[in-house]
């Protein structure tokens, strides 16, 4: 799922994650999750022993494409500001 989607954060930090994404990866209450921050960026991982497969999978991803994390980063910073500019 290559999606973007627009969460909102509730009282106490709560985010509920869209019904198809949780259906989509078999997720139920009470599942646990890595939150990786790379400095202005989130990536959340249901599963712990997968967040190393999938840092790898995104730097490959980034080399296939001649970009870097660095880039990736600046991109979307680029694109926060974006969408704070309009309002």
């Amino acid at each position: 799922m290559a999606d973007t989607i627009i969460l909102q954060m509730a009282q106490r930090g709560v985010i509920t994650l869209p019904k198809a994404l949780r259906i989509s990866y078999n997720l139920r209450p009470g599942d646990r999750f890595t939150l990786l921050d790379l400095g202005g960026v989130f990536v959340l991982s249901p599963r712990r022993s997968e967040i190393d497969a999938l840092a790898n999978r995104l730097t490959q991803a980034l080399t296939d494409r001649g970009e870097s994390l660095e880039s990736l980063l600046r991109a979307l910073r680029e694109e926060r500001e974006r969408y704070a500019a309009q309002g």
